[in-house]
């Protein structure tokens, strides 16, 4: 049920937008870095494209913080969290793993930001829910950029310690299939009560649908590790 917030409270969703402003040109700031210290082809096109949806995503925060119509500062503690991010991103002695590792970290703490004020939205007055609802898609491809960066990180802490590349066939495929559903299943948390079932359904049936071509080559694949194949077996079948 809607309830008018304080005006104290009004601010304090204007000063986490801030927050999250603040951190999105952060999130863009080392991506841009990324790119240049990233010698792989594959993670730096993937940054890439990181890149360019946090750019976009930057455009909608900034709108919605227009639409809410309260302006703020970010929180002292989160300018710090920037500063220190920062100096980690120009620190040489750290290895590309550790600088992914660090915006890996502050992707989490976006997700949890923008989870957050979607939750407070649904409380507050219409005005409110209307003016944050874009951030319901900020969220979703925040989310599957974790994933993504969680795959990176595997990718770049294995040849670290091995000097060997992970496997990135079928196996890796798997995963990359998990990461997708895992984004949808985000998606279908942030959509409001009063959204269709039936658009919710036939998403998740698309990538179901993905799953299952993967499943031929997994049961053809004997050096796919088993529990890969059951977990996304028994996936597809919800």
């Amino acid at each position: 049920m809607n309830s008018t917030l304080t005006d104290s409270k009004r601010t304090t969703i204007a000063e986490k937008l801030a927050d999250i402003r603040v951190c999105q040109n952060l999130l863009i700031a080392n991506e841009q870095q990324l790119i240049g210290e990233c010698n792989d082809s594959e993670i730096c096109e993937g940054f890439q494209k990181m890149l360019a949806a946090d750019r976009k995503n930057l455009g909608v925060v900034e709108t919605m913080i227009t639409a809410y119509g309260i302006q703020s500062n970010p929180k002292e503690t989160v300018q710090e969290m920037v500063r220190q991010s920062q100096d980690i991103m120009k620190d040489s002695e750290l290895t590309l793993y550790e600088k992914v590792g660090s915006h890996e970290l502050l992707k989490h703490t976006q997700v949890m930001s923008g989870l957050i004020v979607h939750k407070a939205s649904q409380v507050a007055g219409s005005d409110i829910s209307q003016a944050i609802t874009p951030i319901n898609t900020v969220n979703v491809e925040n989310r599957a950029h974790q994933e993504q960066l969680q795959g990176m990180l595997i990718v770049l802490g294995n040849r670290e310690l091995t000097g060997q590349d992970a496997d990135r066939g079928v196996g890796a495929r798997v995963q990359d299939t998990m990461a997708t559903m895992s984004g949808m299943v985000s998606s279908v948390v942030t959509k409001s009560s009063d959204q269709s079932d039936l658009k919710i359904q036939d998403g998740l049936q698309i990538d179901h649908q993905k799953a299952n071509g993967l499943l031929l080559e997994i049961e053809r694949n004997n050096d796919l590790q088993k529990n890969e194949w059951s977990i996304l077996r028994n996936f597809t079948k919800t």
